[in-house]
């Protein structure tokens, strides 16, 4: 066990020096006197504390769970071979048929970090947010520092976490229908994910508007094409949402646009240079 905890975290520290700031998405700052990124810096990417990962690097912490490794996988820009020997370095399956592979891929987070004018982001099958740049964050405001639960939109809407979303009585059930529809479909494509299933159970049991809802087996309808976000800061903004399916895995690419010289367009200019900056 002691030598596949040293190959672990062998292996992380490798990873973690073939890295520059700029392949993460950091600022460069001041010249560093060893290449690739810091603790500090991976820690963050990952949501995990320092000493943890100090830990994990010098083979002193064992099994770490699966959420973590995706997080680092995630921080590290892992390819698929990659992540998966890191899953079994940690003594953790991989994800098998039948369950929700979250893994975001170089390539697609290349893409995400190239969005940087428009608020953009990853979320699964269940409705989980996997990432989300900082406009996005901007908008709906910062998700990533609570339980992994916390970010998944279906989970907030009916247990009434915080939304910036306007809709009228009538576009409310139909985002309603929309959400239980679609974790549905994702029972029936990924009947063995483990997380979906507490997902749902947890929802049953917490939200009689979400187990009603779920009886009446409601069937996929296509999700509104305008949002409107009511921000602090910049007022309402009607943005046009766009859910891009990232062929081969079962993650969506959400992008929000504005129509060029719009009002809206201008807000969303402007929430670009107030980022998550607070007046109040």
């Amino acid at each position: 066990m002691e030598l596949i905890q040293q190959e672990l975290g062998a292996c992380l520290r490798s990873w973690r020096d073939r890295l520059g700031p700029a392949d993460a998405g950091l600022p460069a700052g001041r010249q560093r006197r060893v290449p690739g990124l810091r603790r500090e810096e991976v820690a963050q990417l990952a949501g995990v504390s320092v000493d943890y990962l100090t830990r994990l690097e010098q083979g002193r912490a064992a099994s770490p769970s699966a959420s973590v490794l995706e997080a680092l996988a995630r921080a590290l820009r892992l390819s698929d071979d990659e992540r998966a020997h890191l899953f079994r370095l940690a003594g953790q399956a991989e994800p098998r048929p039948g369950t929700i592979d979250r893994h975001l891929t170089p390539s697609l987070q290349r893409l995400l970090d190239r969005l940087t004018d428009v608020p953009a982001m990853v979320v699964d099958v269940a409705g989980g947010i996997v990432a989300a740049n900082p406009l996005a964050t901007a908008l709906m405001g910062d998700l990533s520092a609570g339980p992994r639960r916390e970010q998944n939109i279906a989970w907030r809407h009916f247990t009434g976490g915080a939304s910036r979303i306007v809709r009228s009585p009538e576009e409310e059930a139909a985002a309603e229908e929309g959400l239980v529809a679609e974790l549905h479909d994702a029972l029936g494509r990924y009947p063995a994910d483990e997380e979906l299933n507490s997902l749902i159970d947890d929802l049953k049991a917490a939200s009689s508007r979400f187990a009603e809802r779920w009886d009446q087996r409601p069937v996929a309808r296509a999700p509104a094409k305008r949002k409107t976000f009511r921000h602090p800061e910049v007022g309402e903004i009607t943005l046009d949402c766009d859910a891009l399916t990232v062929e081969g895995s079962a993650l969506r690419l959400i992008v929000y646009t504005a129509t060029p010289g719009s009002r809206d367009a201008d807000t969303l200019a402007l929430l670009a240079a107030v980022g998550l900056q607070s007046f109040a």
